[in-house]
This record gives structure tokens, C-alpha cells and sequence, in this order.
């Protein structure tokens, strides 16, 4: 007979006292889980142990001694084998170490008394008695086999290694319902080891609570001004959708009631989704600060509204160049010089109205640029936005001639479209959405020959300006396309979780697992769904 005995490394060097732990059902093994040190009171212990298994539905009982003793406790070994009459067990455990060596010694003692093995692990003497250390902080974070999963029934036999981390998972109070040495009683376990920044971390919690409590209600006010019915008109509400600014206010608020909800997360994942959110607003504010302490520094700010008038007029001079090259021969196209007169000197005069519009502007650009700097206190992200907001507001004047060329090119092909038909005899069925057949009289194909010749030899002309302005608008979109993947990456990206991977891996699954959660989005955006910032 074999009887293996999972023992916690944190348990090595822990003073004399009782073992507690688990016998696993079916099989010939036992789970050390904390050693309670002497000096203790054995009502108190059984006390403890029977609130414990009320808590934690796991039998946890006595499994024997552990003997480490020091200078002035000859006699503890002997004390510690007596107490198997306090505590009856039909194995009884006694295992005892020397201070400085590596080995340790095992008894085995049976109800009745007898003596079943003495065994020095050191010398690798005998094959009945298995020790096996395990980490026990690694176990209990692994998540491996969660509390969750153990009262689900099964038809396949639980295994003996699964049983062990379920016990682990399950004897979750014995270690974080610890008092820090302030009860009657004191245990060694993997909390032992950090007890000062386990109390730490007990005070951060505390004090995060009222904090949460004023952030909800911030939230909630924010959530008050939002259902303002003025702010849901369409008119509104297509502005807000276009500005980036919005969206990532939008964005933030969501996140902001994800990590401050007072409900405590119930899975892993849901953890693990409010930690990455935590830690990419944490990054997102410091890179927000840092942006901040560059701008207002040796005066770049006012070095930057100098630059941007310049800037300004340098593109208003070279679309006036571009469109005069269109006025002409371009590439030694034939163009219809009428439409391309008309068309060339109304986009000149809206780039005369923008550079007048700039010109109006430039006073205030300093002071404007220096209270939108402000905005990086809110995160990187923010400035971001208004960035993107910015460079949209900048080249309104480019969209408009977008807009233009587009509505102009699309109504010539939809006219060219309908003439075609008209020419073979058919016609478009708006009720029935086909093609049907009709007849035409003369003057009806009269009309759509003469209509289908201008159009057909005006296309050139609106098919030019319309792919110029698209290139044109296509730059603008790739920069703030660029400027947008920043934000997403900055907001979506689970940096807490790259980090336990790096520094604690045990506390992820696989990589594999990191990888389908990063790439699919359920670890920060499940409910996230993309703008389409497309024209």
C-alpha cells in the first residue's frame, strides 16, 4: 500500500503544531493544506475546524504533526504524538524536520497505535510513503478546477490530481479568512508568507469601497444628463456619432460602470475583463500625463498654434494649384471647359471662404489648443479623439468637395443608367424592383439620345474631379483611421493579462486560450461594436 501526502513548500520552515488538511475520498492519499502552531487549545481548534467545514463543504479535519523543533522545546515531539488521542484519526500523521536539513521523517500511525512506517525522505529508503510538495499559491490562483465545477455531477470518475486542486479551490476561507494573527489560533499557508501586503491589500479593498460607491453616482448623474430627451433628436444624435470625442465618452462610461460596479465579479473571465479595463485606463491616464508635461513645456503649445495658420494657408495654396491644373488641360485630357469653369471656380471660392474662416480664427487658436490640451488629463485616448475631431473640423472644406464630386459623378452615372435603358427599350420597376419592358414614343427617345450625349461627354469632367477629391478625402481618412487603431488598441489591449502570463502564467489557462480571448475581444470588448467611419 502506497500513501501519497501533498504537502505546501510555504509549510517547510513553519513552527511545530497540527496538520490540517483533507483525506481524498477512494483514495490512499492526503492534502496538507495549513499547519496550526503551537501553542493552541485542541476545543479551539475543533471549533475552528467545524466553522471551516461549514463554510467550505470540505471535511477537513487533523491529519497529524508537524515537529520543527527550536531551542527550549526538547520535549515537543513527544507532546505533539499525544495529541492523536485528542484528535482520533485512523492514520495519524507525524512528521517532524531538523532545522537546517533538508529531510524530513514520517510516521505513519495507525487508530490502534501501531507503528505502520518510519521513512527518511532524504535517503530514499522505502516505497509506501509518497511526499509530494506542491505550490500552494500557484493551485489555489490556477483556476484549474474552480469551486464552481466540484458540486457537478459527472459520470466519469473524478481523478486523484483533480480532487487535490478542487480541495485547494474549495478551502478558499482557510486562507483569506485568516485575521492576520490577531485570533486565538495561527496558521502557516501561502498567505503567511506576504502577510503585510496581504493586510495591504485588505486596506485597499476597504477604503476602494466608498470610492466605488462616489464613482457610481458620478456615473449616474452622467447617465442623468445623457437620457435628456434634446440630446436623442436626430440632429444630435448624428452629430455625437460622427465626433470621436463622444464615442470615447461613450466608451469610458461603459467601462467606468463595468470596474466600479459593487457587484463582485462571479468568473474568471468577467475578473479578468474588469482588470484589463482597470489597467488600460491606468496606462491610458499616464500616457495622457506624459502628453501633457511635453505640450506645456518650453512653450510648444503657442510654438503650435503659430505653426498651424501656416499650415493652413500652405494647403489652401496648393488645392488652389491643384484646381487651377484641373481648369486647364490636365494630363492633356479634353475637358468641357464650361462645366470645368463652373465646377473649378466653386471649389475656389469655398477655399477662399475656409482661409478667410482660419484667418477669423487664428486670435483664438492659442487658447483653444491650450484648453484642449487639458483634455489629456482625461487619458491619451481623449486627446485622441479631439485630435480627430480636430483634423475633421480642419479639412471640412476637403469633405465638402467630397461630398460634391461624389453627388455629381453618382447622378451622372444614375442618369447615364436610365438613358441606357430607355435606349433598348426597357425601364426600371420601382413597385416590383426589376427591369421591365416599355415602349417609347419619338420624341420620349428623342429626348434621352440628347440627354445621354451631354452626359455622356460631361462624365470625363465630373469622373476627374470626383477621383481627385476621393484621394484627397482617402489621406484624410487613413490619418484619422490611424489615430482611431490607436484608440482601440490603447482601450481593447489586455495588458493585465500579457503581464500574469509574463509573471504568473499559472494564473492563465494556456496561451492559446490568451490568444482566441485577445483576438475575438471577450476579454475587455464583448459587447463593443465598431463605428463605421466611413463616408
Amino acid at each position: 500500500m502506497v500513501l501519497k501526502l501533498f504537502f505546501p513548500q510555504c509549510c517547510n520552515t513553519a513552527d511545530s503544531g497540527l496538520l490540517v488538511g483533507r483525506w481524498i475520498p477512494g483514495h490512499n492519499s492526503a492534502v496538507v493544506l495549513a499547519v496550526i502552531h503551537y501553542p493552541f487549545i485542541p476545543g479551539q481548534v475543533k471549533k475552528y475546524l467545524s466553522e471551516l467545514q461549514s463554510q467550505t463543504q470540505v471535511d477537513l479535519t487533523v491529519l497529524g504533526s508537524w515537529s520543527m523543533p527550536k531551542e527550549g522545546q526538547e520535549g515537543m515531539d513527544s507532546f505533539l504524538k499525544d495529541l492523536s488521542t485528542i484528535f482520533p484519526q485512523e492514520c495519524w500523521l507525524q512528521l517532524s524536520r531538523e532545522i537546517g536539513k533538508r529531510g524530513f521523517t514520517c510516521q505513519v500511525v495507525q487508530n490502534n497505535g501501531r507503528l505502520l512506517q518510519d521513512r527518511e525522505q532524504k535517503n530514499g529508503e522505502g516505497d509506501k510513503i509518497i511526499l509530494i510538495h506542491y505550490d500552494q499559491r500557484k493551485v489555489m490562483l490556477s483556476q484549474l478546477h474552480p469551486v464552481q465545477d466540484v458540486g457537478q455531477k459527472s459520470d466519469v470518475e473524478a481523478s486523484e490530481l483533480r480532487l487535490v486542486f478542487q480541495t485547494v479551490a474549495q478551502s478558499q476561507p482557510l486562507f483569506f479568512l485568516d485575521k492576520y494573527d490577531d485570533g486565538p489560533l495561527k496558521l502557516s499557508h501561502w498567505q503567511s508568507e506576504g502577510r503585510e501586503a496581504s493586510i495591504i491589500a485588505e486596506l485597499l479593498k476597504q477604503a476602494s469601497v466608498p470610492v466605488c460607491i462616489f464613482l457610481t453616482w458620478l456615473l449616474s448623474l452622467w447617465y442623468w444628463f445623457c437620457s435628456f430627451r434634446i440630446l436623442h433628436l436626430p440632429p444630435v444624435l448624428f452629430i455625437s456619432s460622427k465626433l470621436s470625442t463622444c464615442v470615447q465618452s461613450v466608451y469610458r462610461a461603459v467601462h467606468f460602470r463595468t470596474v466600479f460596479s459593487p457587484k463582485k465579479a462571479g468568473t474568471h473571465v468577467e475578473f479578468m475583463r474588469k482588470a484589463n479595463i482597470f489597467v488600460s485606463f491606468l496606462v491610458d491616464i499616464a500616457l495622457g500625463l506624459l502628453l501633457i508635461s511635453w505640450l506645456y513645456r518650453e512653450n510648444r503649445i503657442s510654438k503650435l498654434a503659430d505653426t498651424l495658420v501656416p499650415v493652413a494657408d500652405r494647403v489652401a495654396k496648393e488645392l488652389q494649384e491643384l484646381l487651377e491644373w484641373l481648369m486647364g488641360a490636365p494630363a492633356g485630357l479634353k475637358m468641357n471647359r464650361a462645366l470645368d469653369q463652373v465646377l473649378g471656380r466653386f471649389f475656389l471660392y469655398h477655399i477662399h471662404l475656409w482661409i478667410s474662416y482660419i484667418h477669423l480664427m487664428s486670435p483664438f487658436i492659442e487658447r483653444i489648443l491650450w484648453y484642449v490640451g487639458l483634455s489629456a488629463c482625461l487619458g491619451l485616448t481623449f486627446a485622441l479623439s479631439v485630435l480627430s475631431d480636430i483634423v475633421a473640423l480642419l479639412t471640412f472644406h476637403i469633405y465638402c468637395f467630397y461630398v460634391y464630386g461624389a453627388r455629381l459623378y453618382c447622378l451622372t452615372i444614375y442618369g447615364l443608367s436610365s438613358l441606357w435603358r430607355l435606349f433598348r427599350g426597357k425601364k426600371w420597376n420601382v413597385l416590383r424592383q426589376r427591369v421591365d419592358s416599355c415602349s417609347y414614343d419619338l420624341d420620349q427617345l428623342f429626348i434621352g439620345t440628347l440627354l445621354f450625349t451631354i452626359l455622356l461627354f460631361l462624365l470625363p469632367t465630373t469622373a476627374l474631379y470626383y477621383l481627385v477629391f476621393t484621394l484627397l478625402r482617402l489621406v484624410v481618412v487613413l490619418f484619422q483611421g490611424v489615430i482611431h487603431l490607436s484608440v482601440d488598441f490603447i482601450n481593447s489591449f489586455p495588458l493585465f493579462a500579457i503581464g500574469l502570463r509574463i509573471c504568473r502564467p499559472y494564473r492563465l489557462d494556456s496561451w492559446a486560450a490568451l490568444c482566441k480571448k485577445l483576438f475575438v475581444g471577450e476579454l475587455i470588448y464583448p459587447w463593443k461594436q465598431k463605428t463605421d467611419k466611413t463616408d
